[in-house]
């Protein structure tokens, strides 16, 4: 009984292939992919894929078994993502699972669907709501047909420049940093082509009709003075207003202020680091404490200790170290902070190609029409052919149902994405014309004839292809977000 288990495991037919996933708010894309291994590793639908991967790392030798890390001997089933969502946004997340990751390439550079909301009169340092507050605008007059009309400025191809102060840096230094030591900005601030071939507004909330709000946390004014400067930098080079060496150099007038930041800053930093030096533990090798085993317990020299005496450092390994990463949406309980109705707000669809930042768009759009604003909201809807809602994208709510619930789903989609991938594959073969040979009445026996009706009763589309062998590589595969919030 074993081994014919053992056989029908290893000619079983491998769950192999590209699906998406709904990504839950608050979490990475690193911890969707956990939290999928976690699940599918003890499965009956990927329990195949595991033992033919078992049985590659059987025939390897010892050379490429001691280069293995202990991370990648555990045998896991292997998984990547086409391209990373914000733990702020929500949506279509592809994951390749086996060879199916070989795949993920070709998604960094399809077109994606976005929806995100808009609140207009304010700008933060991170373009969205759960960054500091910079600056407040006058929001009073701002109407529908004003916002339809700016977005006019956004269609089409045009150099879209990105999160300056939270995102881009000049060889390896941040852009604030140059603004907060007073320094200027060695180069031109680079910014890159993108195409948006769909921009809609889809809803518009009047003041005090909504729940999206700003921020309450607000930044101080040395941290604000840098902002702008590097704000205003930028917008001087996209407006060509200024020259190249010109628009490399913050104002002047908060250069003074930055010079007295910087010097507090320090001496912030010099104080923590006091306190840091307060919590180093260095034990002697002969008094090191001893675990249930009799073993000395490892500690890493110079790492940070809890009351409890753990090592802070091994959170970074933790399984759900990628939850939580955005504060939670408002609760209407909530006070506004504003007086009266407050802003208006507006939803927006759009479909744009590989490189362009939705938070960009949203803060763009309030500079354009001189309130500020900040993204509040964001869903990624559609990336290449996978949609929200449809057969090859399951919501992650399924994994904690069990695996008779999302086993299915998964192989439903899986099953798409390689019925497609194979007709594809065929129609890229060019058909081979021959050339037409006289015809010759053949005498067929009776053997002949037994022969073409067996064929023709064969159903269609049941070739026998030779599956090859997996991967050998099980550790996760890992992708350059090519497309951010």
């Amino acid at each position: 009984m074993i081994w014919r288990s053992i056989y029908k495991m290893a000619h079983a037919k491998l769950a192999e292939g590209v699906f998406a996933i709904n990504k839950p708010y608050g979490m990475s894309s690193a911890q969707v992919i956990r939290d999928c291994q976690h699940h599918f590793n003890p499965s009956k639908l990927f329990a195949p894929l595991l033992a033919a991967d078992r049985a590659l790392r059987e025939k390897e030798n010892r050379y490429q078994q001691r280069r293995r890390t202990h991370a990648k001997r555990d045998i896991n089933v292997k998984i990547g993502h086409g391209g990373t969502l914000d733990p702020l946004a929500t949506g279509v997340l592809i994951l390749g699972v086996g060879k199916g990751t070989k795949a993920l390439h070709d998604f960094l550079g399809c077109t994606k669907t976005y929806e995100t909301v808009v609140v207009f009169g304010a700008s933060t340092d991170t373009y969205d709501r759960v960054g500091k507050l910079i600056k407040k605008g006058d929001y009073s007059n701002i109407t529908r047909e004003q916002v339809e009309e700016a977005l006019n400025s956004f269609r089409g191809k045009f150099q879209q420049m990105p999160p300056l102060y939270s995102a881009l840096k000049m060889n390896g230094k941040p852009l604030y940093e140059y603004a907060r030591e007073g320094k200027p900005i060695p180069r031109e601030i680079e910014t890159r082509e993108v195409d948006v071939t769909e921009l809609e507004l889809t809803e518009w909330y009047e003041p005090g009709t909504h729940n999206h709000r700003w921020p309450t946390e607000e930044a101080e004014q040395a941290e604000k003075n840098v902002v702008k400067s590097v704000w205003q930098v930028a917008k001087n080079q996209q407006d060509g207003t200024t020259s190249t060496e010109e628009a490399a150099t913050l104002i002047p007038e908060v250069v003074e202020k930055e010079v007295k930041a910087l010097a507090d800053h320090e001496s912030n930093k010099r104080a923590a680091e006091e306190r840091v030096d307060e919590l180093v533990s260095e034990e002697p090798a002969g008094k090191k404490r001893k675990t249930e085993t009799g073993a000395a317990e490892p500690m890493m020299s110079g790492a940070l200790k809890d009351k409890k005496g753990k090592d802070k450092k091994q959170d970074k390994y933790a399984k759900n170290r990628g939850l939580d990463l955005a504060p939670p949406p408002p609760s209407p309980d909530t006070p506004f902070p504003w007086e009266g109705k407050g802003p208006p707000a507006a939803k927006i669809r759009m479909t744009v190609t590989s490189g362009f930042y939705v938070r960009s768009l949203c803060h763009d759009l309030g500079e354009k029409l001189g309130c500020g604003a900040m993204m509040a909201e964001l869903v990624r809807s559609r990336q290449g052919e996978f949609v929200l809602g449809t057969d090859n994208c399951m919501e992650y709510s399924d994994l904690a149902l069990g695996e008779d619930v999302w086993a299915p789903k998964i192989q439903k989609a899986l099953d798409l994405w390689n019925n497609k991938d194979n007709a594809g594959k065929a129609q890229a073969v060019e058909p081979v014309v021959k050339k037409e040979e006289p015809k010759t009445e053949e005498v067929k026996t009776e053997e002949d004839k037994t022969e073409e009706i067996k064929a023709e009763e064969q159903p269609a589309g049941e070739v026998k292809v030779e599956e090859s062998a997996p991967v050998k590589d099980e550790e996760t595969v890992k992708t350059e977000p090519e497309t951010k919030a």
